[in-house]
């Protein structure tokens, strides 16, 4: 089983960064991979990008990409979202989700964190 753990959310002006932590258990191996979503509310929960612990893959969703960077430290067991060029379209809940193979779809994420509160003012 894999606990995950986020941290680094916040309240910012648009325009400027942020970087999520997604911390994991011991329990986490290396061919897990490790995707952020976020879920604003009366919103379906949406696929911010993922990647592999293992190759280094990854893959983003096009509202994000060219602004958010995922990266990982194995070291670590964790994973982080830096955030650059933030929008209050970036508003959310981010959750930081575990799986056995790549997906953009939620249902196919085994483990998921309690989320950490992300929050852009214009």
């Amino acid at each position: 089983q894999v606990q995950l753990v986020e941290s680094g959310g916040g309240l910012v002006q648009a325009g400027e960064s942020l970087r999520l932590s997604c911390e994991a258990s011991r329990r986490t191996f290396s061919t897990y991979y490790v995707g952020w979503f976020r879920q604003a509310p009366g919103k379906e929960r949406e696929f911010v990008a993922h990647i592999s612990w293992n190759g280094g893959n990854t893959l983003y969703s096009d509202s994000v990409k060219g602004r958010f960077t995922i990266s990982r430290d194995n070291a670590k067991n964790t994973a982080y979202l830096q955030m650059n060029s933030l929008k209050p379209e970036d508003t959310a809940l981010y959750y930081c989700a575990a799986g056995s193979r790549p997906s953009t779809t939620p249902r196919f994420f085994d483990y998921w964190g309690r989320g950490t509160q992300v929050t852009v003012s214009s």
